[in-house]
This record gives C-alpha cells, structure tokens and sequence, in this order.
C-alpha cells in the first residue's frame, strides 16, 4: 500500500532530546502525514567532519528509546544500511517509492542551509518543507522551497547543548526521555 503523504524528519540524533519529541507530537498533530518516518544519518557528514559523533547503532537506539511509541512516529535504519555520506536526496528518493509525497521537516535554525544540501535544486523540486519553530529564530528560507511551518511552542534545547554541559544523570531527566539516558551515558567517552 502506497501511503499519501510521508514525513521526513532526519537527524544525527546524538542524542534525542524532547525538543525533537515535541517536533514530532507537533508535526503528527498537524494532521499532513500518514506517516512520519525518523531517520537516523549513518554518515551525517556535516557534523562527522567537524569531530566525532557517536556511533551509528547507539544513535539510532537512543532514536528508536526516544520516538517509539510516538503517534504516526517509525524510526528508520534506512541511512545507517546505505554506504558513504547520508545525504537527505538519496532517502527521499527511496522514500517517493513508498509514498506519494514526501515532506521535509526540520528545524527553523536549518532553513537557511538547505541550498547548500547535497543536489539542493533538485530535492528543491521533489519536497515541501515543514518548518518546526525555534526560540528566538524567525527562519530564513532560501528562494524557491515551498515551506510551511508546523505550529507548536518552541523548545529551547539542543543536542550540542546536551554533549557540551555534560549533564549529570539527574539532570539529564530535564532533557532526554529516560530510556535515552543510558544508552547516551554509556557512550560519552
């Protein structure tokens, strides 16, 4: 069965936090997708350039303990089976196999980069673009992309934030789902 229209809401994920949970309770609430797959970057080759990342099958178990359970939610492997740099284009792809439509959805501090995603002009013409808000950014769309945004009140997090204070394992509570927490502790280093 070809499901209508499929949301992508791709990511490192090191690690999930709630404010990735909230995106995606706002996006399934929206009531525009069958189905929202998260999809976890095996190479995700602009953080992986910049310092390491922990590995691929840690991020995608942190994803599947974050999301699981979420309405419409399916946490996918897909980027971590294929070879080489995870590039969004080449999920898309796969995913216009399975769906009629597919949807981006992203975070507004994404906006303005997504003209220098790998082969931009042409998933330009192959997605709409949900825009999740964040605090303090008004996003900044390049010219062309057919966007939206995804209402929900922002969330003031971030996975670097997370990796860069260190939190202890009390207050790491107050930013990943508790079935994160492990599986995130086990890996720091």
């Amino acid at each position: 069965m070809t499901l209508r229209r499929l949301g992508l809401f791709g990511g490192t994920f090191d690690p999930p936090h709630f404010g990735h949970v909230a995106a995606l309770r706002a996006a399934a609430r929206s009531h525009r997708f069958n189905r929202i797959e998260v999809t976890v970057a095996g190479d995700p080759y602009q953080k992986s350039e910049r310092g390491s990342v922990r590995p691929a099958p840690v991020r995608l178990a942190m994803a599947k303990a974050a999301f699981d359970g979420l309405d419409l939610v399916v946490v996918s492997d897909r980027e971590i089976r294929r070879a080489g740099p995870s590039y969004t284009i080449d999920t898309v792809r796969e995913l216009l196999n399975e769906a009629d439509e597919v949807d981006l959805i992203i975070g507004a501090d994404l906006a303005s980069q997504l003209d220098r995603w790998h082969e931009a002009a042409l998933l330009r013409s192959m997605v709409r673009v949900g825009v999740v808000p964040r605090p303090g950014r008004a996003p900044s769309m390049p010219a062309g992309w057919i966007t939206y945004e995804i209402a929900m009140e922002p969330v003031d997090l971030s996975s670097t934030y997370i990796r860069d204070t260190h939190p202890d394992h009390e207050n790491l509570r107050e930013f990943v789902p508790e079935g994160v927490i492990p599986l995130f502790e086990g890996f720091r280093g």
